[in-house]
Order: structure tokens, then C-alpha cells, then sequence
């Protein structure tokens, strides 16, 4: 997973090819703070810069930096993903809720 942890705030981390640098984005935030740079170094150094900057906004302005997540969302599948999703829930004696939370933490945590 192309992730990075600056002060204990997730960032995604991509290579833009047009301008030959890795682009750092902030996930899970009220608003938007990204950097870029050429290496790790210098990604954790900007990285820093740019999520200093917004929370001192977010101070500034009142404003809770992390984004508050419910633990609900809606997914929309074709119906034969749903109908084989149903029946792999089933036979692992789980409700379709259970098996696909199980998937994504699987997923997201590997």
C-alpha cells in the first residue's frame, strides 16, 4: 500500500510522471493538504510542512482536522457479484454485513 504516516495522519502517496515527483495527499481530513517531492526524505520534511499548516488553519478557524466517519456506507454491486457475495457469506455462516466488513478490513489493513 502506498501510504505514509507524518505525525499520525495517513497520506496516500503517488508518482506524478508529468513533473517527475511522488505527490503526497492527506486522507481522512476536513479539507485538503497535499505535497510533493522527489524522495522519501523529502516527502516526510513537506509532508510535515503541509500538515502543520492546515492544522494550525483548522485551529485558527475552529475546525476538527479529522473527518468523523459513521461506520455506514452504501455499496452498489452488479447482481451477480451480490448473489455471489450472499451465497460466499453464507457458507461461512455470516450475514452478508459481516462477510464484506471482514473483507474490507482484510483488504485495507493488509
Amino acid at each position: 500500500m502506498n501510504t505514509m504516516t507524518i505525525n499520525g495522519y495517513q497520506a496516500v502517496i503517488a508518482f506524478d510522471p508529468e513533473i517527475q515527483l511522488f505527490r503526497g495527499e492527506f486522507v481522512g481530513l476536513n479539507g485538503g493538504a497535499d505535497f510533493y517531492a522527489a524522495d522519501v526524505k523529502g516527502l516526510k520534511r513537506e509532508g510535515g510542512v503541509s500538515l502543520r499548516v492546515f492544522l494550525e488553519a483548522c485551529e485558527r478557524r475552529g475546525i476538527e482536522p479529522r473527518k468523523q466517519f459513521s461506520g455506514k456506507f452504501s455499496l452498489r454491486l452488479d447482481a451477480a457479484t451480490h448473489e455471489a457475495a450472499a451465497i460466499a457469506a453464507a457458507a461461512q455462516g455470516q450475514s452478508l454485513n459481516q462477510w464484506a466488513t471482514q473483507a474490507i478490513r482484510q483488504a485495507a489493513l493488509a
